[in-house]
């Protein structure tokens, strides 16, 4: 069974996935996106579902035009686990400069 972060791990978010905000409320983390245009924000999601999929993890997330919004959590663990944070590092690493 997959566990829940500890709190030695969740006081490493802020440093490890600074463009990702803990969501009021619930046990997860989000981030936004904003792309050029509705093609390039959907290759993106395109992009994270293949991901998704690799890493057996998938998303609660959301997109309008050339926004797109991601939540991720565990709901096995019952919140945040390191599969949230491997999946948002994988996510953050699609937007880095070849």
């Amino acid at each position: 069974m997959v566990q829940r972060l500890t709190d030695a791990e969740r006081a490493r978010l802020a440093a490890d996935l600074p463009e990702w905000r803990m969501v009021e409320g619930r046990d997860a983390i989000a981030r936004s996106f904003r792309f050029k245009d509705f093609t390039e924000a959907w290759g993106f999601m395109s992009r994270v579902a293949l991901l998704a999929e690799k890493h057996d993890h998938h998303p609660e997330w959301s997109n309008v035009w050339n926004r797109v919004e991601i939540l991720l959590t565990t709901h096995d663990a019952g919140g945040l686990s390191e599969r949230d944070l491997a999946l948002a590092r994988a996510i953050d690493a699609l937007l880095r400069p070849a």
